[in-house]
């Protein structure tokens, strides 16, 4: 059912010919090797889609737009909906399927517009660590990316991408389903490499952005966001037991200890765009994700901590070059 034949042949006429061969190896064998309970149901819910042709895309659109509701009937976009709640939860969007909103946990869009206009996407080659379910995909096509390489370990952001994709049909974008130590260390070809909530999950955080830094081409530039301290200190919040509910949170930083960080790396020209607070307006419970969000996970009588009294989340946006 998942077939990235026309992506990888797309990527063939790029820059990045040699990584899409080593790269389209690695993703042969882990679908010839998938074992995931729920990929057959997944597969029928996006093939038991109805057919239809969008009659426009609108990926720069805070929800990315495929089709518009007069492409469907009544009967046919009930139809879409109720298959694509069988892909929930929904984590990243929006999403405007032929007048279907998928209203995701995140407003990823709002971190969007955090980005937007502050960096140069423009015929680049661009690779997304960690991309979830492709939302920033779109949103990088849009902004003018040649291409765009996602990478997520998570079987069902690459299903969801698909059920967007069986509408939108780019051949420009794609998520693999590999993590990021399956991308060549060293590839060195891509022009812009983002990172987004993805370093507070690694157990060596400084391990990632060497490898961040190996992707990139020189001079090329990175786009990091993840949870920092609120703080104007080099510190660093190693906690135990869980964050915010999650267990797999394992080191947070503060601004100026990231910046020393990357610069450690092997970074230059190293900039903050953004450091914003986590509110219930961003990230929240919805209809298609109906399991515990931010307000689940915050001090009911301090939101300023996490329920188990670390500091609330802080998300820090910063770019930074490769020497």
């Amino acid at each position: 059912m998942i077939d990235y034949t026309n992506y990888f042949a797309y990527l063939e006429t790029t820059a990045l010919a040699d990584f899409a061969r080593v790269i389209g190896e690695k993703t042969d064998t882990v679908l010839r090797e998938l074992s995931h309970g729920d990929y057959e149901r997944w597969c029928a819910a996006i093939e038991g889609m109805p057919e239809a042709s969008a009659s426009g895309t609108d990926f720069a659109a805070d929800a990315v737009a495929v089709g518009d509701a007069g492409d469907m009937d009544a009967a046919q976009r009930a139809m879409l909906k109720e298959h694509l709640m069988e892909l929930h939860p929904w984590r990243k969007g929006p999403f405007d399927l032929f007048g279907v909103h998928i209203d995701t946990e995140w407003r990823s869009d709002l971190k969007w517009t955090r980005l937007k206009g502050r960096i140069d996407l423009n015929d680049k080659l661009v690779l997304d660590v960690g991309c979830g379910n492709g939302y920033y995909l779109f949103r990088m096509l849009a902004a003018g990316a040649r291409a765009a390489v996602g990478v997520d370990p998570f079987l069902l952001s690459m299903m969801q991408f698909h059920a967007v994709n069986r509408y939108a049909k780019t051949n420009r974008a794609a998520i693999l389903p590999l993590g990021v130590d399956d991308v060549p260390m060293d590839c060195g070809c891509f022009d812009t490499v983002f990172s987004m909530g993805l370093l507070y999950h690694r157990r060596q955080p400084l391990k990632h952005l060497f490898k961040l830094h190996g992707f990139l081409k020189p001079g090329g530039q990175v786009v990091l966001e993840t949870i920092v301290l609120d703080t104007d200190k080099e510190k660093l919040l190693v906690p135990k037991g869980r964050y915010a509910k999650m267990r797999n949170v394992w080191a947070i930083a503060s601004p100026a200890l990231l910046t020393k960080w990357l610069a450690e790396c092997g970074f230059e020209n190293i900039e903050i765009l953004d450091i914003t607070k986590t509110t219930l307006r961003e990230q929240r419970k919805t209809d298609w994700m109906t399991f515990e969000s931010l307000a689940d996970f915050l001090d009911p009588d301090d939101d300023t901590k996490t329920i188990e009294g670390h500091p609330a989340p802080v998300r820090e946006i910063l770019v930074a070059q490769r020497k």
